[in-house]
């Protein structure tokens, strides 16, 4: 991406992450960690050693939090090329921020539901709120849990990934987990004529749209 591009997409982020906002430049050293230590203990996220879902991710947040307040200094591998925007990030992932974020899902909920009692609302989809104030780890819960436990695989990548969905509409492509690990740079997560996902196409008109550049169509 063009630099301007590059802080557009770390605001658009923003904006549609809200409270659970992850900070790019953390995110992609952890996805790298996870590509190398996969389903080992050095993986920052592995459903195998971890005693269940919610220790999983909290191991997680703390070696996230590390990486984002340069409490660690990870690998140079694993930091190459990560692009930093240091002084919004401080501006995104603080807890005024995240709380802010979450007034404004709640009241929202309540105009929607209980004021403008909108068609389709009811009262039971409250109960959806902390999904919403946390969807950024519930993504990555579903992702990492089932995608290293649960469906088929088609290539053996010595861990325990898996593809969880012929189809994912679920994650958009992110539970094709033991294609990703096999073929990490490739753009196509699905592998096979029968996988599907819908992200690819995005991503290809992105690039006719000269927002993003690909350097290659295929994993090298």
């Amino acid at each position: 991406m063009s630099p301007f591009w590059e802080k557009f997409f770390y605001i658009f982020t923003w904006i549609w992450q809200g409270s659970s906002y992850l900070s790019p430049r953390a995110y992609a050293v952890l996805h790298r960690m996870h590509h190398a230590y996969s389903d080992t203990e050095d993986d920052p996220h592995s459903p195998h050693h971890t005693e269940n879902l919610f220790t999983m991710m909290w191991k997680t947040k703390n070696i996230y939090n590390e990486v984002l307040k340069h409490q660690v200094e990870p690998e140079a591998r694993f930091t190459k090329d990560v692009p930093e925007w240091e002084s919004f990030e401080k501006f995104a992932d603080n807890n005024f921020v995240r709380v802010s974020w979450g007034v404004l899902y709640s009241l929202f909920y309540i105009w929607a539901i209980s004021i403008a009692e909108l068609p389709g609302t009811h009262w039971w989809m409250y109960a959806l709120l902390p999904i919403h104030y946390l969807m950024g780890p519930v993504h990555g819960a579903i992702v990492n849990w089932c995608g290293h436990k649960y469906g088929y695989a088609n290539f053996d990548n010595h861990d325990k990934s898996k593809n969880t969905l012929l189809f994912d509409f679920l994650m958009l492509g992110e539970l094709f987990q033991n294609n990703h690990h096999k073929l990490p740079k490739r753009l196509d997560f699905a592998a096979r004529w029968f996988e599907i996902d819908p992200t690819y196409p995005v991503i290809r008109m992105l690039e006719k749209l000269k927002i993003i550049r690909m350097a290659k169509l295929k994993n090298a």
